[in-house]
């Protein structure tokens, strides 16, 4: 057993006692299997270290494994190299070299590392700063369902930030991201119809999109949700549940939240005021769902 595998299966004893036996084979399992020179256990590997997972965390023994995996054609490995190399987490900060991991996983069709290289040139991360050079990677992203590509894709069209601003064309992109549940494209097209921005005014529609994208914890929805209460657009005015989202937005840290707090509490009675503080918490307690 050479000093690496010692090392691992010390820190992984370490551990037994609160982790349990069960989980102790399946480390040994992976392990044994990287040993082998088996990629995709090589990346998992790499990811239990890089999350913590049941092992001490450590970006320099994650990044080594991810290595490993990355020189054998792991996408996945290739894509949280690349990543690393970017941060300068466990590695290196080194942008040339996670432009490379990058491509390497996107020539393979890696739908995140398409992702990524938007990403770096949108920033201008190791390559000149181009939001053409941006949509084209986030394009092929977005065209494979990767959710954040797409909501992208929405924000660069409804912006008309290299492609001529087309609001429809963003509306048909954020649409396609809040099908995959992404908050912020959720936020968007309800904002869309709030406004009449390539769909028909509706604040029924921007209400109903608000809601998930606030139950997910999105602080403007949860704002904009507040609004919608307290003016009675798009639904029924309640004050308790305008006090409730802007109590949640203000607790989040969003400033604006806090104002209408303090304009709503001047309209309400005091047990309305125990009821919508209550019911904050309540939702609080339940991360925000059902509210």
């Amino acid at each position: 057993m050479n000093n690496l595998t010692v090392a691992l299966c010390l820190s992984v004893a370490a551990l037994l006692g609160s982790v349990g036996l069960s989980w102790g084979a399946d480390f040994q399992t992976v392990l044994d299997a990287a040993e082998r020179g088996q990629a995709r256990a090589q990346f998992d590997l790499g990811l239990m270290y890089e999350e913590g997972q049941g092992v001490p965390r450590s970006d320099e023994t994650a990044a080594m494994w991810y290595r490993r995996a990355a020189e054998q054609g792991n996408a996945d490995a290739q894509n949280h190299l690349g990543f690393m190399y970017t941060l300068g987490n466990g590695v290196p900060w080194d942008r040339e070299t996670a432009l490379k991991w990058y491509r390497l996983a996107a020539k393979q069709g890696h739908s995140k590392s398409l992702f990524d290289l938007g990403e770096m040139y949108f920033k201008g991360r190791g390559v000149p700063r181009s939001n053409e050079d941006a949509i084209k990677w986030w394009r092929r992203a977005a065209e494979q369902g990767y959710a954040q590509a797409q909501f992208k894709m929405g924000e660069m069209y409804e912006k008309g930030r290299g492609v001529s601003r087309d609001y429809e064309t963003a509306v048909t992109w954020y649409r396609q991201a809040t099908e995959r549940g992404h908050a912020q494209a959720q936020f968007s097209l309800g904002w869309m119809y709030r406004k009449g921005k390539g769909v028909s005014q509706d604040d029924a529609a921007a209400v109903k999109w608000y809601r998930p994208a606030a139950e997910q914890g999105f602080l403007k929805a949860m704002f904009n949700l507040s609004v919608m209460y307290f003016t009675g657009r798009g639904i029924e005015k309640d004050l308790v549940q305008a006090y409730m989202w802007a109590y949640l937005a203000a607790d989040r840290g969003d400033k604006y939240g806090g104002v209408v707090k303090y304009h709503i509490v001047k309209l309400m009675t005091p047990d309305e005021i125990t009821t919508a503080q209550k019911r904050a918490r309540d939702c609080l307690r339940k991360a925000y769902k059902g509210c």
